[in-house]
């Protein structure tokens, strides 16, 4: 097992859901540091924990990147959590929406992996934990964008898994169903706790695994799409049209 314990971890939308609960879960594990992050450190909660330290980062701007990535030249595992979902169909939702979302889950995510290569390969060995989404096998249409842009970071973060596989630095995927937390306020579904959810995800990337589905909605989906990629599309056909 690969142990979490005296690591230095950073974990960006730290402030709320399944960030608040991994920063909660990476102190449980005996984190030596961990960095937390979010665009507004008005929200960040107290963790009460000396281990804790909160920085304001907005993962799409460079600048903001440039001097967090200067300071924490100590991480040892980069979990990419921020993210944004807007909700509307691909012909009759906001372009605007569709933009955010791509330019934070997609680009903001590939900016952090490049801005934190050098360092993590310099800490091999070192992990880079992505959080994309079940929706990434196949598009809910309600949230058309936010499919598109995590279907497009779990592509690249695939690709990041080859390119750094001889660097030191191991990349994982997490890919959850719906997870009880602000993101999913108006879902009217049955969700787990992000603080259960939290610890599942670093018990398996300490157990090493690469592709994780965190939750039952989540693995229930996969395996519907596993057997056959369309089984997956049909549930999200049932869903959009109430059948």
């Amino acid at each position: 097992m690969n142990t979490l314990k005296d690591k230095v971890i950073l974990i960006t939308g730290a402030n709320r859901g399944i960030g608040k609960s991994l920063v909660k879960a990476a102190l449980e594990k005996g984190a030596a540091k961990i960095y937390a992050t979010s665009r507004n450190l008005n929200t960040m909660p107290d963790f009460a924990d000396q281990r804790v330290v909160t920085l304001k980062l907005d993962i799409t701007n460079n600048s903001q990147l440039s001097e967090v990535s200067a300071i924490t030249k100590d991480v040892q595992i980069l979990i990419n959590n921020a993210g944004s979902l807007n909700n509307g169909t691909i012909l009759g939702g906001e372009i605007s929406g569709l933009e955010y979302d791509m330019r934070t889950n997609y680009l903001g995510t590939i900016n952090m992996m490049r801005a934190f290569s050098a360092i993590l390969e310099s800490n091999a060995p070192s992990k880079i934990v992505n959080i994309v989404s079940i929706v990434a096998y196949s598009p809910l249409p309600t949230i058309a964008g936010y499919s598109a842009s995590k279907a497009a970071l779990f592509s690249a973060t695939l690709s990041a898994r080859t390119e750094l596989a001889k660097k030191g630095i191991t990349v994982h995927t997490v890919n959850p169903g719906a997870i009880d937390t602000d993101m999913n306020k108006e879902s009217d579904w049955e969700m787990p706790s992000p603080d259960g959810i939290a610890k599942i995800i670093l018990d398996q990337v300490e157990n090493g695994e690469l592709d994780i589905v965190p939750d039952l909605m989540g693995i229930q989906m996969f395996n519907a799409w596993k057997e056959e990629p369309s089984k997956l599309a049909g549930i999200f056909h049932d869903i959009y049209h109430g059948e």
